[in-house]
């Protein structure tokens, strides 16, 4: 099949962007979890990298969607490890996705207003500040964990709307988690747009059926 990129509609004024897979390469995050953090763990306790994944990974997916999920806090207690220290550690991984940074000098240029909605923790947020000057390319930086809900999470937006008051007609929506696309959709924003490639050391996502889609933001 033949990839048809999606386009801004012109009418759009305003994008609410998504941090990690779509301005910033999810391969550091994956990593992190997946391979630095079940290291780390190990060998505090003993156990081999795949024990310490059995161990770690039921407990990720028991709260997945919800801000512990995302919250370093909660994982720093939950593990009893320093996780802000062991990410600033890692922090040289921190990396744009290819071409997100010319896609955000292209939105500034149409006079469009950038504003970031990430479930980043603002511990993690501060750590890809520092490495990447992600929010020099933007208006306004937001944290779902300022509104004590993630964006998957109806009360995430009604927050977020009231801090960051936009027009639902006129703005664009961009994130490679269809959970969160769906609740942009139900907080009446008009133009979703999903990222199938928001890890670039994995192969690209499937096409979603229900949102218009394009492998990076570098397409737009």
């Amino acid at each position: 099949m033949r990839y048809i990129p999606a386009t801004i509609p012109d009418e759009v004024d305003t994008l609410l962007l998504d941090l990690d897979g779509t301005l910033l390469d999810l391969a550091f995050d994956n990593r992190f979890w997946r391979r630095v953090v079940p290291e780390a763990y190990g060998a505090m306790h003993g156990l081999s990298v795949q024990q310490a994944l059995d161990e770690i990974m039921p407990q990720l997916a028991a709260v997945e969607g919800t801000l512990p999920w995302y919250c370093l806090d909660h994982w720093s207690r939950t593990l009893d490890m320093d996780l802000s220290l062991l990410k600033t550690e890692h922090a040289g991984f921190v990396a744009w996705l290819p071409g997100a940074q010319d896609f955000l000098r292209r939105q500034r240029a149409a006079g469009r207003r950038l504003v970031l909605a990430t479930n980043s923790h603002p511990e993690t947020l501060r750590i890809k500040v520092e490495q990447t000057r992600v929010t020099d390319f933007l208006d306004v930086a937001y944290s779902s964990h300022v509104f004590g809900a993630p964006k998957e999470d109806p009360r995430f937006w009604q927050g977020f709307q009231a801090a960051e008051p936009f027009d639902p007609r006129r703005t664009a929506f961009l994130d490679d988690n269809l959970t969160v696309l769906q609740a942009g959709r139900d907080a009446g924003v008009a133009h979703l747009i999903a990222i199938t490639r928001p890890d670039t050391s994995m192969p690209e996502k499937a096409p979603p059926a229900q949102f218009a889609w394009v492998r990076a933001v570098a397409d737009l």
